[in-house]
């Protein structure tokens, strides 16, 4: 869309996105052209795929959903451009649900410009604070002039976002109404694994009730968990580990500037360590720890203790009493020690009453309630928290660095004693969480999210259902990108939650065997006593680096070729 009269950028009904709070920055951005993959750009059909399965447990997959269970994945390709391509209007919703990701916006604006260029006269709804709106019927007409403020923009103030799930009969229900009452044609769910697989529950239910409502996903999440082959990424991830790595590298010139401090810094991921590998790739720090080795190792909390501790009196050693230590948000869950002391507590606080007189404690096996009685108290006590809506441990409220510099501090004390340290130990502890969710997102997160959005539309339009929208081939130029949808129930497996197994999206880990973490764990031990630091700077939209993907995707994607 061409830049309004006097280069302003115009509010937005009800959100109130004024030119005012714009920077300048912003204000390039929102005209910032987005290429499109050459298959998205001419006559289309769809070629589909062989019957599917699912990630685990087929036959529990098949049982949940009997009218999607083995639908094959779609693929756009190139058409006759002399045949008839169908242009009947649409009325599509779209929702955001869940944490915030860098590039939402563009996956609305990706839908809304395939329905104006493929499907003229068609309508866009967006629902207001996420599934939520669904169920209240909340939402707002989404035309060129509303979205146009947020078109490449962070945040997902556009229509918000929110955490509730479409999970009891009343509430499908609800849903059933209000996609009547729209007479929605489709409806795309922008969400990470829980987001989705709500949106595949919600597929099976229209699909049940021939409800016409369609249902296509895509996929958002900082936390890099959700990804097949077919889903190679999930969005916001690329722009969050920049921003992170960005903030960890100011942190690395402050430790060796001043020279005394260790900071420890704890970075978005409560399931897996993609974040904590992918910044570690970008900046080299002292000490990584990742998640998914430390389980591998079935390593307890004075494992992860020794090592950090060796490697800092190595350091004092050659006179570095500094240094620069990443730690997966979900650490403590990793630990199998303290994993089967969170699944007993998950038990207890799922069925029994807590209070102070500690008789629950009775439950705990031994080994759990010596673990407990050993933590630091602080910790106990963000340990017993309530838990979070799929029943999971807040564990973002779990400040496992501070938990580790304790230790460590401890650990050092008695080496000293030993005459095993002559070091001087000061720790800095650090959260990075938030601040990676909502930036501007970066060129690849920009035009990954726009196909993203461009293919959700022309999958509905072709009649699909149950399927999220993939975008592949991504190490090529962006018209080489391939377009298509994979069947939901194809990522599924069931989980244990809240003392019930329901289906879920499969978390893809950080593999132990996979590009990435063998490239870090080749250099891990050179970056622990050297100061291999890197700097990335902040993220750029034009010149060097401005369209260089993450490490992670492109060692991934090279491993596969």
């Amino acid at each position: 869309m061409a830049p309004v009269p006097n280069g302003t950028i115009p509010s937005a009904p009800v959100t109130g996105r004024l030119s005012s709070v714009y920077s300048e920055v912003q204000k390039k951005r929102v005209d910032h052209a987005l290429p499109l993959p050459s298959v998205l750009k001419h006559p289309f059909t769809i070629i589909d795929g062989p019957p599917s399965s699912a990630a685990g447990n087929p036959d529990e997959i098949a049982k949940l959903f009997p009218h999607l269970f083995g639908q094959p994945s779609a693929a756009l390709a190139p058409s006759d451009p002399r045949v008839a391509q169908t242009h009947h209007k649409l009325k599509i919703g779209v929702v955001l649900s869940g944490g915030q990701a860098p590039g939402g916006h563009n996956v609305i604006s990706g839908i809304f410009d395939y329905l104006q260029e493929r499907a003229q006269g068609s309508t866009l709804y967006g629902f207001r604070g996420g599934p939520a709106g669904i169920m209240k019927c909340k939402y707002v007409e989404l035309t060129s002039e509303y979205i146009y403020p947020y078109r490449n923009q962070g945040g997902f103030d556009m229509i918000c976002s929110g955490r509730d799930k479409i999970e009891t009969p009343e509430q499908f229900k609800q849903a059933e109404e209000t996609a009547k009452k729209l007479d929605l044609d489709g409806l795309v769910v922008i969400g990470g694994d829980d987001s989705n697989t709500n949106a595949c529950l919600l597929a099976e239910n229209f699909r049940s009730k021939n409800l016409k409502t369609r249902v296509i996903g895509c996929p958002k999440t900082i936390d890099g968990d959700l990804k097949c082959k077919e889903v190679p990424t999930s969005f916001g991830f690329d722009t969050a580990c920049k921003i992170y790595s960005e903030m960890i590298g100011n942190v690395m010139i402050d430790a060796r500037s001043t020279g005394k401090y260790y900071h420890f810094v704890r970075l978005m991921g409560r399931a897996a360590s993609h974040i904590t590998l992918e910044c570690a790739l970008q900046t080299h720090p002292n000490i990584t720890i990742i998640g998914e080795e430390v389980a591998a190792k079935k390593l307890t909390l004075k494992n992860v203790t020794d090592y950090i501790v060796d490697v800092v009196c190595k350091r004092a050693e050659i006179n570095y009493n500094y240094g620069v230590i990443l730690i997966p948000e979900g650490l403590i869950d990793f630990i199998p020690e303290v994993q089967h002391l969170i699944a007993e507590l998950n038990e207890i606080l799922a069925h029994d009453i807590v209070d102070e007189s500690g008789l629950w404690k009775k439950k705990l096996s031994d080994q759990s309630l010596k673990l407990f009685e050993f933590l630091p108290q602080a910790i106990q006590e963000q340990l017993m928290l309530e838990r979070d809506p799929h029943g999971n441990v807040q564990v973002a409220k779990i400040e496992t660095e501070k938990m580790l510099i304790q230790m460590v501090e401890t650990e050092l004390e008695k080496r000293r004693e030993e005459g095993k340290y002559k070091g001087d130990f000061r720790g800095q502890s650090h959260f990075f969480g938030y601040e990676g969710r909502c930036g501007l997102p970066t060129n690849f997160d920009a035009t990954y999210c726009y196909a993203l959005g461009y293919g959700a539309g022309a999958l509905l339009h072709s009649g699909k259902t149950g399927l999220i929208s993939s975008v592949g081939n991504l190490c090529a130029p962006v018209e080489e990108w391939t377009v298509g949808g994979t069947a939901l129930t194809a990522l599924m497996d069931v989980e244990r939650r809240h003392g019930k197994f329901k289906p879920v999206i499969k978390k893809a880990m950080v593999e132990l065997e996979g590009a990435p973490f063998k490239k870090f764990a080749s250099l891990r031990d050179e970056w622990a006593l050297k100061n291999c630091y890197v700097s990335p700077g902040p993220i750029q939209f034009s010149g060097p680096g401005s369209d260089v993907t993450n490490h992670t995707l492109i060692l991934e994607l090279e491993s596969q070729a």
